[in-house]
């Protein structure tokens, strides 16, 4: 088997180029899994490495394999993993810790610092026909549960964590900002969480139309308003200030208007990522207790969203809105740059591109 090639999508590391390489089928280690590759999302920090090279300090110096929303079939184990077997199809959750830490210890391993992560440099994704992968980060999908959800169980995860970090409860009100699939997930998350009125913003009509269907209370499609005005549209349709905001954008203004909307008293947490330094009202946020949290990607979420998916309490069908054969992958990621549609999703499979 080690033998024969398996084609993967490939960084350029000197950015804004994707190469096809073919390279050997890897053997799995005694506690991995080799997957035949069947769904890979993409995801906006694929597209950041490929346009630039680096985000923070993570920085692509060697051409490096993109993807890690993925699902796909197990077809050899390892001889220690005992849990799965050939032909069992998983979901693979991208981030392994690679020794037993102070955060692995108290249940928190994506705050590792040695943590492996598909597709941050220097880790290689899963992007690719065949990939191996440890087994105890594979999770079994129920027969209900398609491949496409399974891969869209990494950014479900984002919002699943976001609204844990935030305490969305029954009877919150609720404010998410910007509505890219990272916005839509956390609606989702934030109404079967039991939020009482989600409002969403963004630039984009068509967007906000997307949050609306999946459970959106009320939309404002912002224009030349300044935070302090977004906020007052956030309080007159809610009929209060939210007790919590989830900030998806990473943008000074939006982070702004996060801080001015928020009950005093209530929670901020920052999701998406912009500028290393941005200029905020903190003495605001201070006086009126608002708390401002952030996440780093999730911990311990791919069972819930397995059952969630499973018992479909959460449908993240919707937010799949474009698909490509990995031959395809410069065309799929041309596609995500642009802003087209919500979710691209690669199928890895030649011979199965179902969901």
């Amino acid at each position: 088997m080690v033998m024969k090639s398996s084609l993967v999508a490939l960084i350029n590391f000197g950015g804004d180029s994707i190469l096809e390489e073919n390279r050997p089928i890897p053997e799995p280690g005694p506690n991995e899994v080799l997957l035949q590759m069947h769904s890979v999302g993409i995801c906006g920090s694929d597209v950041h490495y490929w346009q630039h090279g680096r985000i923070g300090d993570f920085v692509v110096k060697n051409p490096m394999v993109l993807g890690h929303e993925a699902s796909g079939t197990v077809i050899k184990v390892g001889s220690g993993v005992t849990h799965l077997k050939p032909g069992d199809r998983v979901a693979i959750e991208p981030g392994v810790p690679r020794e037993m830490d102070e955060f692995c210890k108290t249940g928190r391993y994506n705050l590792s610092p040695t943590i492996f992560f598909c597709a941050t440099p220097p880790d290689d994704g899963n992007l690719c026909r065949y990939y191996k992968h440890n087994a105890s980060y594979c999770y079994k999908l129920p027969d209900n549960v398609t491949f496409e959800e399974g891969a869209l169980i990494e950014p479900l995860s984002v919002g699943i964590h976001a609204c844990k970090r935030a305490g969305v409860t029954l009877g919150s009100k609720v404010f998410v900002s910007g509505s890219g699939p990272i916005g839509l997930v956390n609606v989702l998350v934030a109404k079967m969480m039991g939020a009482a009125a989600v409002v969403v913003t963004d630039l984009s009509a068509s967007r906000l139309q997307k949050a609306k269907e999946v459970g959106a209370d009320f939309t404002i499609q912002v224009t030349t308003e300044t935070p302090q005005e977004v906020a007052s549209k956030v309080e007159a349709l809610l009929g209060c200030m939210p007790e919590m905001t989830v900030e998806c954008t990473g943008v000074q203004a939006c982070i702004q208007t996060g801080i001015y909307a928020t009950r005093s008293g209530g929670t901020l947490v920052l999701v998406g990522l912009g500028p290393e330094m941005v200029t905020l009202p903190v003495v605001n946020a201070a006086v009126r207790e608002v708390d401002i949290r952030g996440i780093f990607r999730y911990c311990n979420t791919w069972p819930v969203a397995i059952a969630l998916l499973a018992s479909k309490r959460i449908n993240v069908k919707p937010l799949v809105t474009h698909r490509f054969p990995l031959e395809k992958a410069l065309e799929a990621f041309e596609t995500t740059r642009r802003g087209e549609g919500i979710k691209v999703m690669l199928k890895c499979d030649p011979t199965d591109h179902n969901p």
